[in-house]
């Protein structure tokens, strides 16, 4: 079973906190849509073994795309793939762009799952993240797409300065209001070469807090632990029924097919890569060529993966399958290297899994990263 993610490269404006590729220039739009479905037609033979059970639109921002345009390159992936029963179509979506019309449209389409960038229903938060929607129209597409899907997941943003605990709780409440059965919770980061890390270094803007995040990571948790969602994932809750297949793919190690400029593929033993660079991407399709980097695993690579991966989830990393996969001397030196966070509490492990307790969840990217082995 495998995934297949399609990076659409283009937004109306750029976020000040995002580092993920895109243009705001949007000339070649109509041409980056023909290369999408080249490239597809391309790699079918890297999944010539493979059933894919869910189909991505991430960017960017796909929903700037029309209807008729995404079921075009929908269409690509029947043609060329063998695609199972009711497979997951997700697009990520922006409020300004989800009119009732465009609602309709997609819940006609062979989409079955909205996934909207809400971030915050409060004005001064969008604006201090430069984000070009405002809080009404979030609660406008809201109220519309739960008429038309039931399958809806939105993104929240946590940490932001400025933005205190009861404003937090409020954003929770507004989603719950809504009957939402999947949230996708960030705090926010400051990645390097970004506007708000410009802003930041320059002093024009407060850097996030870490503390400040963790308390609203803990209210975040409670409060929707209390509200029937499963705490799945680090940054994922979702009710029963409603975890994202894509992204679980990705967690529980399956093969995924990353199309469109910076789309990044993995066939369980290499990772590869699209050049981050619209023209040169264009240029290379329209020669039937792909504009690909591979890099090859190595052991310690995929052991460093899965541990990141592992226990991020509510699946664990299972100490059988990590000692059958990577051999005694990783298992021994996992179990050393964990021994102060299980002696402190923040790791725990139940039926030969290691997971995050409840008090090291909010560290686990660190908890990870230090349980890494380094050649």
């Amino acid at each position: 079973m495998g995934a297949i993610y399609i990076h659409i490269p283009f937004c109306k404006q750029a976020c000040h906190y995002c580092d993920f590729h895109f243009s705001t220039s949007m000339g070649k739009k109509a041409e980056m849509i023909l290369a999408l479905q080249k490239e597809l037609q391309l790699r079918k033979g890297e999944f010539r073994d493979e059933v894919v059970e869910t189909i991505y639109f991430g960017g960017g921002t796909p929903s700037l795309l029309s209807v008729d345009e995404l079921t075009h390159i929908i269409r690509a992936v029947y043609t060329h793939y063998k695609v199972g029963e009711n497979p997951e179509i997700t697009i990520e979506a922006n409020p300004d762009d989800l009119s009732r019309d465009k609602i309709i449209g997609l819940g006609s389409s062979p989409v079955s799952r909205l996934s909207i960038g809400i971030q915050s229903f409060f004005d001064r938060d969008l604006k201090w993240m430069n984000r070009a929607h405002t809080g009404e129209e979030a609660r406008k597409c809201l109220s519309v797409a739960r008429e038309y899907f039931d399958n809806i997941t939105i993104d929240l943003i946590y940490g932001i300065p400025g933005m205190d605990h009861k404003r937090w709780r409020e954003n929770l409440d507004m989603v719950l209001e809504y009957n939402i059965p999947h949230i996708s919770a960030y705090a926010l980061t400051v990645e390097p070469k970004t506007a708000l890390d410009k802003f930041i270094r320059s002093g024009k803007a407060p850097a996030p807090d870490e503390t400040h995040a963790g308390e609203q990571f803990t209210i975040l948790t409670d409060v929707l632990r209390h509200k029937g969602f499963v705490h799945y994932e680090l940054s994922n809750f979702g009710k029963e029924g409603y975890f994202s297949r894509n992204n679980s793919s990705y967690w529980l190690g399956k093969k995924y097919l990353g199309i469109g400029p910076s789309a990044h593929s993995y066939d369980g033993r290499n990772r590869s890569w699209n050049v981050a660079n619209n023209a040169i991407y264009l240029k290379s399709l329209n020669k039937g060529e792909l504009p690909q980097e591979t890099e090859v695993l190595t052991t310690t690579d995929r052991y460093n993966e899965y541990i990141m991966t592992g226990l991020r989830t509510i699946w664990g990393v299972s100490l059988k399958r990590l000692e059958e996969d990577f051999g005694t001397g990783y298992y021994r030196y996992l179990l050393k290297e964990t021994k102060k966070y299980l002696d402190n509490g923040l790791l725990d492990i139940r039926g030969e899994v290691l997971r995050t307790t409840v008090k090291g969840k909010f560290l686990t990217d660190g908890i990870a990263s230090d349980l890494f082995y380094v050649d």
